[in-house]
């Protein structure tokens, strides 16, 4: 499991876009989200670069939590 800080995650939609973007990549991915701390978890086959690669290309630039 990877976790990531998104700062520009904020709602439904964008947890949304965020699921729909990992999962057109990683169908077996498995995503979970915290709004308030503004993180998700994702575990995937993907790499982590893949990963971030695919939240800043939805338009959400992240980092990884240590």
């Amino acid at each position: 499991m990877t976790t990531f800080n998104v700062p520009d995650m904020s709602c439904g939609h964008c947890t949304g876009a965020i699921e729909k973007a990992v999962k057109t990549a990683d169908a077996g991915a498995v995503l979970s989200f915290d709004l308030e701390a503004r993180t998700v978890n994702v575990t995937s086959q993907l790499q982590e670069e893949a990963l971030a690669k695919i939240l800043e290309d939805e338009g959400y630039p992240s980092s990884r939590v240590a």
